[in-house]
């Protein structure tokens, strides 16, 4: 009856394969979350908006009547024009 007592891991083998486990589902998790993370990042947005496509965009929803719709796209490219512009 050779190897009875020694075919088991043991207490210390035990933890270290609980240890192991935990560390491995803690990979696991950490990998899924910085997945996720990474691809809503990402902004679809564009950086600048051109201020005239936002003036057509609030007058075609009905906020500015043309009137007030043509004197701010005048200002908006008189601005446009000026050589004091950076």
């Amino acid at each position: 009856m050779m190897g009875w007592n020694h075919d088991g891991l043991g207490w210390g083998g035990w933890l270290v394969m609980l240890l192991g486990m935990v560390a491995f589902w803690g990979l696991v998790v950490w990998a899924v979350v910085v997945l996720f993370r990474d691809t809503r990042s990402g902004d679809t947005r564009p950086a600048h908006r051109d201020p005239l496509d936002i003036l057509g965009e609030r007058f075609a929803r009905g906020e500015i009547d043309e009137t007030e719709y043509l004197a701010r796209a005048e200002v908006l490219r008189a601005a446009h024009r000026s050589p004091l512009r950076h």
